[in-house]
């Protein structure tokens, strides 16, 4: 009854957690929530902090009065930017933007809306906070597979880590153990299959009630799971998930047939399930809270999966004991018992030990992962996280009294000091300890399921110092306005202000190119599209790297092309934000762990070298071949990485000479004139004329400075004494024969 009550004020304690289930995070709007614009935006863009899936996601903007003007969704530059072109004749007023993003990383799916004004303030308009409560659905059957996973993987480790080195026997058919301790196994196994089986098919109708916000009947009698599972990166995981049952299924059917026909076979089918059993694991940890880590995320979700590994040693080999221990002792006496219960909780107890010690140095590295400052500490996480890490320390405490049962010399020291102290212990039996384990762990594994739905804290960044790019000049009689949103590298929106004589210019046709001159690179030319009269707007995500960059800006109508031109100096500063830097604790976090490793595997390493009986001279060679094969790796991925960057100069060089000239207006009229009058040889329809021509877009500035000078094919070098800033003017002018007008 004391055990009973127990589990109950944990699972009382349990249901007080708090329920929520967003994972990712806006990380840049533009415009900002409830943001007063004196003219409607031309676009909205919403920034996250995790990739999106672009089938389930979508935005919607809505007038005060509900109704839905214009809709959009995942942005093709970037799939984690939401965006939408807002109508050109947006009156004043009251707007409402809803959010509807589906996280590819773990297919969760969140809504919120957001406000903004055009004009004025309008009273009594706010958005919704995304709700922060978690599907109980979701949570039934993360809890259900969090216990296959755990089962299957903990009995394979009991199996090949304990049963088996205890009481395994060569000559015993049904996998090395007795029949009775075998069956036992094996319905475990055949239970956690069946279970994972179970709730991987709830898993898909519960996903896709999210991603098309239906019942689940409606799920089903419409077939949406189908377009889940086979249009989304959960429905990747959950096939190969499927996959890799089934099979197993088949092999434990192989393992059950061959026990009698080929028992080495059998047990070496049960000894390679530890196997698959962290092949589930690790599919999970892919659609972890660890696959959006901004910080190296494959790291994350190694340390996760090593951690989650040693969770399932630990608590599944407590299942797995605590289901085939009753049957294995059974035919026993009382002291063939004991001396056959220690051997084996001896032996898990020092495994549990190196298993605890993992979980806590790659525990911390995972919660460093998210708290990066005490505000983020004290969010729905951080709580979540503590009520947890509150059954943790239970679940530790019972295991250690377990630990001190098994050394009745240390136990006795504890017990006379408590006595003395007066504090009397009441006895408790290791079936007992072992029993309230497993409910510790089954109301720890449940708070694993509400924390795996909860979701992360929002870093707190501090907003970006660096200015909006943005620039006036003129192109012939128009006066252009251009500003780059955010202005840093990544996808960024252009907005172009076309007018004349401070009248707005409808109707243009407007290009946009931007040009990286010292790394030689050169984007395509941008038609920019007519948002609304005289603006015009263009995206793209050429520009990825700080420093300065030219903006050219085409006007072409009938009267020609004009040209206006801007330097921008973009900094790194004004970028979308959705990654950032080890910090030095988790570097440290990082370096204990594999410290630990690798002090934990040394005794193991140390008596395989003793078992080989090396001498001297075979040390020697042993520890030549170890540096020689390390440093052959070290050099080989120098190599390696030498031969990336070789790969990487081949397809965008570097250019030999800098064009120093911005192509503006000025440059292209002194190109003009110097092209007729130096290279009239070129005015013509040759063949290496209309080959020039045509590899415009392929070739850099340095390339065509070569022709101007030294010639090309059979067209000659421009006449003259040229000086290189009257070759830039030359270079800059051919480039307007580029046909992007025509």
């Amino acid at each position: 009854m004391t055990v009973l009550r127990l589990l109950l004020a944990l699972l009382v304690l349990s249901a007080s957690l708090m329920l929520v289930g967003a994972h990712g995070y806006v990380v840049r709007a533009i415009p900002a929530d409830r943001s007063t614009l004196e003219r409607p935006p031309t676009r909205l863009q919403y920034w996250f902090s995790e990739a999106l899936e672009p089938r389930f996601s979508e935005i919607n903007l809505r007038d005060q009065t509900g109704t839905i003007i214009a809709s959009g969704g995942v942005d093709q530059d970037s799939f984690s930017l939401l965006s939408l072109r807002v109508p050109s004749d947006l009156p004043d007023g009251a707007y409402i933007v809803e959010l509807r993003p589906a996280f590819a990383s773990d297919g969760h799916v969140i809504a919120e809306s957001r406000v903004f004004f055009v004009g004025e303030e309008v009273g009594g308009v706010s958005g919704r906070v995304a709700d922060d409560r978690a599907i109980p659905f979701e949570v039934f059957w993360r809890y259900l597979l969090g216990i296959a996973n755990t089962m299957f993987f903990g009995g394979s480790f009991a199996y090949a880590a304990l049963l088996l080195p205890a009481w395994g026997s060569a000559g015993i058919s049904p996998g090395g153990l007795p029949p009775r301790v075998m069956g036992r196994l094996r319905n475990c196994f055949v239970l956690a299959v069946a279970i994972a089986i179970s709730t991987n098919l709830l898993a898909l109708i519960q996903q896709s009630m999210v991603f098309f916000n239906a019942d689940a009947s409606q799920v089903v009698q419409e077939g949406l799971w189908q377009v889940v599972q086979i249009g989304s990166r959960f429905g990747d995981i959950w096939t190969l998930r499927m996959v890799l049952l089934l099979f197993t299924a088949i092999l434990i059917f192989a393992a059950e047939y061959m026990r009698e026909t080929v028992p080495q076979m059998s047990v070496g089918i049960w000894k390679g399930m530890i196997w698959l059993g962290a092949l589930f694991i690790g599919l999970s940890m892919i659609t972890s809270h660890a696959a959006g880590s901004l910080v190296l995320p494959w790291v994350a979700i190694l340390v996760n999966w090593i951690h989650a590994l040693a969770v399932a040693g630990w608590v599944g080999g407590l299942f797995a004991l605590a289901l085939a221990l009753p049957a294995a002792l059974d035919p026993y006496g009382e002291e063939e018992r004991r001396r056959a219960r220690a051997a084996v909780l001896m032996r898990f107890s020092r495994l549990a030990k190196i298993m605890v010690i993992i979980v806590i140095v790659t525990g911390a590295y995972n919660a460093l992962n998210y708290f990066a400052s005490p505000a983020e500490i004290a969010s729905s996480y951080g709580n979540a996280l503590g009520r947890k890490l509150l059954l943790v320390a239970l679940l530790l405490l019972a295991g250690g009294w377990q630990h001190l049962t098994l050394r009745p010399h240390l136990l006795a020291g504890i017990r006379g000091k408590l006595e003395r102290a007066g504090i009397r212990l009441r006895g408790e039996s290791r079936e007992r300890l072992l029993r309230l384990e497993v409910l510790l762990a089954l109301a720890t594994l449940l708070t694993v399921s509400w924390l795996s739905a909860t979701p992360i804290p929002e870093p707190q960044y501090a907003p970006p110092d660096a200015q909006v790019p943005q620039s006036t000049g003129t192109a012939g009689d128009f006066r252009i306005s251009a500003a780059a949103l955010p202005g840093g590298p990544g996808v960024n929106t252009y907005d172009l202000l076309v007018s004349r004589a401070g009248a707005p210019v409808p109707d243009l046709n407007v290009y946009l190119q931007l040009v990286h001159p010292q790394g030689g690179r050169r984007s395509p030319w941008h038609r920019a599209e007519e948002a609304e009269t005289g603006l015009y707007v263009a995206a793209g995500d050429e520009i990825d790297r700080a420093g300065n960059w030219w903006v050219l800006i085409d006007v072409v109508d009938d009267d020609g092309l004009r040209r206006a031109a801007f330097y921008w100096e973009i900094s790194a500063a004004a970028a979308v934000r959705q990654s950032r830097d080890a910090n030095s604790l988790q570097i440290i976090s990082l370096a204990t762990i594999l410290i630990t490793i690798g002090a934990l595997a040394y005794p193991a390493g140390k008596r395989l070298l003793a078992r080989m009986n090396l001498g001297t001279a075979s040390c020697l060679l042993a520890s030549g071949a170890v540096v020689v094969a390390l440093g052959t790796m070290g050099i080989g991925a120098a190599l390696i990485a030498e031969q990336q960057r070789e790969y990487e100069r081949a397809l965008n060089p570097p250019p030999q000479v800098v064009n120093a000239v911005l192509p503006d207006a000025e440059s292209l009229a002194r190109g003009a004139a110097l092209y007729r009058e130096h290279c009239l040889v070129w005015q013509g329809e040759s063949a290496d004329f209309r080959a020039l021509r045509g590899q415009l877009s392929a070739v850099g500035d340095d390339f065509l400075y070569g022709v101007v000078r030294e010639g090309w094919r059979k067209l000659p070098r421009c006449s003259g004494d040229l000086s290189e800033g009257r070759v830039w003017d030359i270079v800059n002018f051919f480039r307007t024969f580029d046909g992007r007008g025509e």
